[in-house]
């Protein structure tokens, strides 16, 4: 049979191995178990057959201390960690409602003003799973309240939560530059712009729509878009002199000379702006600015090398705190100015913070054990030879890379809708590196491919009827949301990330565009 096949006695059991560890995930199994025993049972069948020799196993623990200290794969725990302390001190709601009433007059504005809160989050947590269930949590009974259809309202919100795992700094763009071999800065510095490409193009869908099918995503009533109380010229000034400070710590990476400008420049605009409104523009002002620089300074110190992904995961934590405190502190000088909106409290208590630690610590352990696994079961499909063949079978495909590029996202689309990005990761990125070796990929070209993944696991991700999102957000959806709504809701958003996917596949030079302008 064998001979019928070509393949060699290791080869076939490399096959057999990843058809078992397939089956076995896709019926339920724990994904780092099914690692490890697969590996484990073939290693045995490998040494009677002699097609594996156990000593090869002495090098796992060099390659899982390999692993481990990388130092790129510090930054999980804390941009994870910097995202949870945003989400649970209150700095997500307060973004989501004053963009909300900023754009509410607009039909469609809420859900538009849901897709930049969401690309926000998403920049700032790089959690998937997080971002769809705070953006459930916090903006579909707003949007439900204002009479949207309930297919727009949560085809936006899985759409916009899912970027999680294209802007940079998303947990997806980390591990496969670990798993990939390419530089960190590199591929958070190309992903930005697609990223931003296809929150535009979800800004611009929900506006058309909404304009064209005024029933869908109407205009939010005026009434519900004012605010009690006016701040005082007093309380302009101090809002003004700590965004202001705000503003020159963020623009010290530019230099100190910029950093005094910025300074003295933002705190005239401040001034000006919160002298001569009415407390909407306080709340929205006070609402995204300081998230907005926490996210541009983590960034520009990773782009401009000022710091490692690790430290500015570091000091992304410190931000967020630092934001929660002045959260605190708006709040109490707003509402002692009237906005009746505000309840002037700490958010960050005791439980907040220990929930925060533990799906921090969570998400840690899982990639973890992940890599630890993986780690075994790839040592297992070289050694029987298996990563050679498929290398070979890949490398094979008419067309050269182009060949190569359309096999590999129509797999990873497959795989995609019932795996999540982790196990694909671990699972399918080690397979395709060999390949991508033969055929002469570039360090752009690999960054390029990188980003394609990200958004094809974009659009798998909410595929129905088994997209993870859906799930996430179905988890927090109110009794009157149909399951069947969610599903619809998610196509239209399928459709332009597979627009978004062509376009970047197409044009390599935005991704390259992308990595020399961030990077």
């Amino acid at each position: 049979m064998l001979a019928i096949l070509g393949l060699e006695t290791g080869v076939f059991l490399s096959m057999v191995m990843f058809v078992v560890f397939m089956t076995m995930i896709l019926t339920g199994y724990n994904v780092a178990f099914s690692f490890a025993s697969t590996a484990l049972a073939f290693a045995f069948i490998g040494d009677l057959t002699d097609t594996f020799d156990p000593n090869a196993l002495n090098t796992l623990p060099a390659r899982w201390f390999g692993a481990v200290n990388d130092q790129n794969l510090l930054a999980v725990p804390l941009f994870v960690l910097m995202g949870a302390i945003l989400e649970r001190s209150g700095l997500a709601e307060r973004l989501l409602t004053a963009i909300g009433m900023l754009m509410g007059g607009l039909r469609g504005g809420v859900a538009a003003a849901v897709v930049i809160v969401g690309t926000l989050l998403a920049a700032a947590t790089g959690v998937v799973a997080a971002t769809v269930i705070v953006m459930g949590l916090l903006s579909l009974p707003a949007m439900l309240a204002l009479g949207y259809d309930h297919k727009l309202a949560t085809g936006v919100i899985t759409a916009s939560g899912t970027l999680a795992q294209l802007l940079p700094p998303s947990i997806v763009l980390i591990l496969l530059a670990q798993q990939l071999s390419v530089g960190i800065l590199n591929l958070f510095a190309g992903a930005l712009l697609p990223g931003l490409i296809l929150a535009g193009l979800y800004v611009a869908y929900v506006l058309i729509i909404s304009y064209l099918k005024p029933a869908l995503g109407p205009a939010m009533p005026l009434d519900q878009r004012r605010l009690s109380g006016n701040p005082s010229l007093r309380a302009s000034l101090l809002i003004s002199a700590i965004l202001s400070g705000m503003v020159g710590l963020t623009m010290l990476l530019a230099g100190w000379q910029t950093a005094l400008v910025a300074l003295v420049g933002s705190f005239v605009a401040f001034f000006a702006i919160l002298s001569r409104t009415r407390m909407l523009a306080a709340e929205v002002i006070v609402a995204i600015v300081p998230i907005l620089l926490l996210i541009i300074g983590v960034l520009t110190a990773i782009f401009q090398g000022v710091a490692t992904p690790s430290e500015s995961g570091a000091v992304g934590v410190f931000g967020a705190l630092l934001l929660t405190c002045t959260n605190w502190l708006f709040d109490r000088i707003l509402h002692a100015q009237g906005a009746e909106h505000i309840e002037p409290r700490w958010r960050l208590g005791r439980s907040e913070l220990k929930q925060a630690g533990q799906s921090t610590a969570n998400i840690v352990v899982l990639v973890m054990t992940l890599l630890f696994a993986s780690t075994f079961f790839s040592a297992m499909f070289f050694q029987l030879g298996g990563s050679d063949q498929t290398s070979e079978w890949l490398t094979s495909i008419g067309g050269g890379k182009w060949g190569f590029v359309i096999v590999a996202m129509i797999a990873l689309f497959i795989l995609g809708i019932n795996l999540e990005f982790l196990e694909i990761t671990f699972i399918v990125v080690p397979i395709f590196v060999p390949a991508m070796i033969e055929l002469g990929f570039t360090t752009d070209e690999v960054v390029w491919f990188a980003v394609l993944m990200a958004v094809n696991l974009n659009m798998a991700f909410i595929s129905p009827p088994v997209g993870f999102s859906l799930f996430y957000l179905q988890s927090v959806a109110p009794p009157e949301v149909a399951t069947a709504d969610i599903h619809k809701g998610a196509i239209p958003f399928m459709c332009l990330q597979g627009v978004a996917l062509v376009i970047l596949a197409a044009f390599p030079q935005i991704t390259t565009f992308s990595i020399n302008f961030f990077g």
